[in-house]
């Protein structure tokens, strides 16, 4: 586990998935992260690549042949190495070096870095393509945040608030067993209340969305995620079909990329939301994620 801190932030990250497992606010003395307990879910802000989402009977085809791979891939169960680090900032990366080969044909680089702005982290993608040919990808992020973040508040004490992109068609995506089965323009969107129910049916996904605050009703305190420009964005939080609650957290996750349609051919050169990356070059995106 590494960490890094500045006056406002203590942050710990993992070198597997360079996954941030803890923020803790030394000003409020709150930790906003979740615990990362597999009682109701076992990771806290594991990083999505080369696929974001569940491909259709979790498999694709690329250049006629057939591969296998499960729901968000594989980037967030790999061990990354530490490129740099200073007191508040630190870069991990990953080079693939024909590891994946049977799985994802394509060779790569993933750079992550993270930045302590005052009480903010920004993250900071990239991938380089490092094959001949075209990459085709997708890349996600996926923190998920403790609820309530203080005592005596319940999860129906939060809400969450919606900065829609300015000048762009806002888009809803219905999900039924993790793939996507209706798209369409949504309504004029500012606030929803959490409720125990909210994520009975799966995630929420949106697209032409700036910013989302996870915010209490009660006291001052949640998360800004500020990710402009990326095309989509998940909320999620697992559903307890036991008690027919909500787990004590939630996720709000900027994507470059989306699960599957269910009507998809498979091909993952048309898979709706990839991104192409040509030979040698490199993607890049930053979101940033702001502890009150």
């Amino acid at each position: 586990m590494m960490d890094i801190e500045n006056d406002w932030l203590k942050v710990e990250i993992s070198n597997k998935g360079a996954e941030v497992r803890k923020v803790m606010h030394k000003k409020n003395g709150l930790d906003y992260m979740w615990t990362g307990d597999k009682t109701y879910w076992g990771r806290v802000s594991p990083v999505l690549f080369p696929i974001v989402g569940r491909l259709k009977e979790d498999r694709y085809q690329l250049d006629g042949k057939t591969y296998e791979m499960s729901q968000h891939g594989f980037l967030r169960d790999v061990v990354f190495e530490v490129e740099e680090q200073t007191t508040s900032d630190i870069s991990f990366s990953y080079e693939s070096s024909g590891r994946f080969l049977h799985v994802y044909p394509y060779d790569f680089k993933v750079i992550i870095r993270y930045s302590l702005n005052e009480d903010s982290i920004v993250v900071q993608w990239e991938v380089v393509n490092s094959n001949k040919e075209e990459m085709y990808f997708s890349i996600g992020a996926h923190p998920a945040f403790r609820l309530p973040l203080v005592e005596n508040e319940t999860i129906e004490d939060y809400s969450l608030h919606f900065i829609p992109a300015a000048n762009k068609t806002l888009m809803q995506y219905e999900l039924k067993n993790s793939l996507i089965h209706e798209k369409g323009m949504a309504n004029e969107l500012s606030t929803i209340q959490l409720t125990s129910s909210l994520f009975a049916q799966d995630a929420i996904v949106y697209s032409n969305i700036d910013q989302i605050t996870l915010a209490s009703n009660k006291s001052n305190h949640g998360v800004e995620v500020i990710f402009e420009d990326f095309p989509f964005v998940g909320i999620w939080s697992k559903y307890m079909d036991t008690n027919g609650k909500m787990a004590p957290f939630v996720c709000i996750e900027p994507w470059y990329g989306i699960a599957d349609t269910y009507h998809t051919t498979g091909n993952l050169k048309g898979k709706f939301g990839i991104n192409i990356l040509k030979p040698r070059e490199s993607f890049q995106a930053e979101y940033k994620m702001k502890f009150k």
